[in-house]
């Protein structure tokens, strides 16, 4: 059976979906708010995520290991490419610095 993302989000959400009785709804006495347990609850469920989301990566990592990366002849190509647009721009930039007041009267 494929893995998917989608599975693992909702076989996480249902991990971490609680009913509203048991531990976290019980009281504490008098004086213990509940706040702090279902601040802990959320954090739990946070990290319940987290760690799936961390596992789809690292997964997808492991099936396609090349994704990426990019190589040497492409960064050869762009910083040429890069560097002519540069000088081309900057020579146009010296010839009309230069002839500035001749171009005035045309």
């Amino acid at each position: 059976m494929k893995h998917t993302a989608a599975r693992t989000r909702r076989a996480v959400l249902r991990a971490t979906t609680h009913s509203r009785s048991g531990p976290d709804t019980a009281s504490r006495g008098p004086g213990r708010a509940r706040r702090g347990t279902r601040a802990w609850a959320r954090a739990n469920r946070a990290v319940i995520r987290l760690t799936a989301r961390v596992q789809e990566g690292l997964q997808e990592a492991a099936r396609r290991p090349d994704r990426g990366d990019i190589s040497t002849t492409t960064v050869i190509i762009w910083v040429a490419a890069v560097t002519g647009a540069v000088l081309i721009a900057g020579t146009i930039a010296v010839v009309i610095a230069k002839y500035n007041g001749k171009l005035n009267g045309l």
